[in-house]
């Protein structure tokens, strides 16, 4: 993390760089057998699309609230990463209703059609492949997004000091994320450049912080595993030496 880093976007575009080159998010699903793995600057490049649809075609601004209906995914992190580019304030698993617009997995589409705004589906297929049917009443992420622009500029400044991140009912600054999850490497003993393994949702601060924000802060890599339970113990095992981790999550408490 750089001196002058202080949001999620300043942490990637410090990594980008830096190492455009190295891993930054692999991403497993045990359910179906996919693996994906995404160099700093292909998830760059995902995140400048989606804040350039986030921006453009969607019509969010700053201060607008994203209500983030999705589980832990790689997906997932680039809508994350895309909202701090473009000032939205991602809430996950907040209330559509009480948001500016919605983005929603295949198993959350009932609760998002409460959001009265713009709503985008997201079909989590392997490959970021779209909807064989697109849901009514939702924009397919998967249609929408590849056409976009791989550079992306704020039409206004990100203020660092507003909210950025709502989780559990806790808010959190663009500036404090970057802090809390520097603070979270050290409290565990991350090495440097770490190697994360995690298992964890999303639904929580620890899961966001093992799972994106601490590895993307210290300069390091996750491999974020769905569905991990369906693994035995030789077959965990076997991951964790072949994508040469240093670094477990600690399970739910």
């Amino acid at each position: 993390m750089n001196a002058t880093d202080r949001t999620p976007a300043d942490l990637l575009s410090s990594a980008l760089a830096a190492d455009p080159a190295r891993p930054l998010v692999t991403f497993y699903d045990d359910a179906t057998g996919e693996r994906v793995e995404l160099s700093v600057a292909t998830f760059a490049n995902w995140v400048a699309k989606t804040a350039n649809y986030l921006q453009g075609d969607l019509a969010a601004e700053p201060g607008d609230r994203l209500a983030l209906l999705l589980p832990a995914h790689w997906q997932t992190a680039v809508w994350l990463l895309a909202c701090s580019s473009v000032g939205v304030v991602a809430d996950v698993d907040g209330d559509p209703a009480a948001a500016d617009l919605v983005v929603a997995g295949p198993d959350r589409l009932d609760a998002a059609r409460g959001c009265s705004g713009e709503r985008v589906a997201l079909a989590l297929r392997p490959l970021g492949g779209r909807f064989p049917q697109p849901p009514e009443g939702f924009a397919d992420y998967a249609v929408e997004v590849p056409s976009q622009g791989d550079r992306f500029a704020p039409y206004a400044p990100v203020n660092p000091d507003a909210v950025a991140l709502v989780v559990g009912g806790e808010e959190l600054t663009g500036t404090g994320i970057g802090a809390r999850a520097l603070a979270d490497a050290a409290a565990a003993g991350m090495p440097k450049a770490p190697r994360v393994l995690s298992g964890l949702p999303y639904d929580t601060w620890e899961g966001l912080s093992y799972g994106l924000y601490a590895p993307l802060a210290t300069g390091g890599s996750v491999v974020l595993c769905r569905h991990a339970d369906r693994l035995d113990a030789p077959a965990a095992a076997t991951r964790e030496t072949s994508e040469k981790i240093t670094f477990r999550a600690p399970p739910v408490s």
